[in-house]
């Protein structure tokens, strides 16, 4: 780290206004006092957005269905196929999930699922459009990376004619899912790069952002992974964010290892880290608006605690959530206790769309 000033006077030079190198990023992770970097975060956030109030969603996770051709060590949502637990929501029942988020007051659908090897571009579509007839009022944040990569590789079309089809068959927004770690050395050995290589996950979002779509980034860290490969991750996210200007909000979050390849094998991060890699994901990111704080990886104080640490929203109250339960985390909240953790903080609460547009 030779030339690169202390973690200090880092932190007075991004409060500042000053952008971040890379070198001075790992400075933080490696030297940073994580009160500082809290206060530091804050001071950015305030800049940034409302320093008043705190926003979250009312929406819900439907994974419509398990199956996936890939083996992510990470990962203990996934079944094979043929397998006993192996499902796939019926249209029938995927609307039915959509009427009761309605009920509700839920104003947006996250839909993702695993990489099933026998549902095409059209299906995708057909799914699109009927839930657009049905609830025309409902906001479509479906189809992270692998799903539209490997559509696109199986049929033989550009991933932006992919893209294209989705928006005119109702996608609203596309989720980050399918990062994990943005780099590639990491992603071999977690068994993630098959699905999606790093330049692949960020050439989707750029060919979304360039169609008018909007998305979000996420990293999903403490899967054993360098320093370096979480700086390289923020460097990629910032990157395109200077190019494209289409990210809404950057979602960091830990990796939880219960009934995974992993479990046993890496150090998961807890609670310091997770505030930590937080903070420094918000002075990092100095062209993203919105940094969402994880109650549903980290637990409703935790939760509470980031909106201190750089996040100005807690995302979703989550009316159903599968991927992350399936690995142990079992954490819930009502629209009653997502407004009383945000008001604890001191912050006043209030509930947003997909694309932080107001109610």
């Amino acid at each position: 780290m030779h030339g690169v000033m202390p973690a200090g006077e880092i932190l007075d030079a991004v409060i500042d206004g000053r952008r971040l190198q890379p070198e001075e990023i790992s400075a933080l992770f490696e030297g940073g006092d994580l009160l500082e970097l809290g206060q530091a975060a804050g001071a950015v956030r305030r800049r940034k957005t409302d320093g008043a109030e705190a926003t979250y969603i009312i929406d819900r996770n439907i994974n419509y269905t398990n199956v996936c051709i890939y083996r992510c060590r990470f990962c203990a949502f996934y079944r094979p196929v043929g397998h006993d637990e192996a499902y796939v929501l019926s249209a029938d029942k995927i609307a039915e999930k959509v009427a009761e988020t309605v009920a509700a007051g839920g104003t947006g659908i996250l839909l993702q699922g695993g990489v099933h090897p026998d549902i095409g571009l059209e299906d995708y579509e057909t799914m699109l459009r009927s839930l657009k007839r049905k609830f025309p009022q409902i906001h479509l944040h479906a189809f992270s990376v692998p799903e539209i990569w490997y559509i696109a590789k199986v049929e033989r079309r550009p991933v932006r004619e992919v893209i294209q089809r989705m928006i005119d068959a109702g996608l609203d927004s596309i989720p980050g899912g399918g990062a994990e770690i943005l780099e590639d050395e990491t992603r071999k050995r977690i068994l993630s790069r098959a699905k999606a290589p790093t330049e692949v996950w960020l050439d989707v979002h750029r060919e979304a952002h360039d169609l008018g779509l909007r998305t979000t980034g996420t990293m999903m860290f403490g899967v054993g992974e360098p320093i370096s490969a979480r700086v390289k991750h923020l460097m990629g996210i910032r990157d395109l964010q200077d190019q494209t200007g289409g990210f809404t909000a950057f979602i960091p979050w830990t990796f939880q290892d219960f009934q995974t390849d992993l479990e046993g094998e890496v150090k998961t991060s807890g609670g310091f880290d997770y505030l930590k890699t937080l903070a420094i994901s918000r002075l990092a990111l100095d062209n993203v608006e919105h940094v969402q704080g994880s109650w549903v990886t980290q637990g409703p104080k935790v939760g509470e605690v980031s909106l201190v640490f750089g996040a100005d929203d807690l995302g979703s109250i989550m009316l159903e959530e599968n991927v992350v339960a399936a690995a142990g985390a079992q954490y819930r909240m009502t629209q009653g206790d997502m407004e009383r953790i945000i008001s604890d903080a001191g912050f006043r609460p209030r509930q947003r769309r997909t694309l932080y547009e107001a109610l």
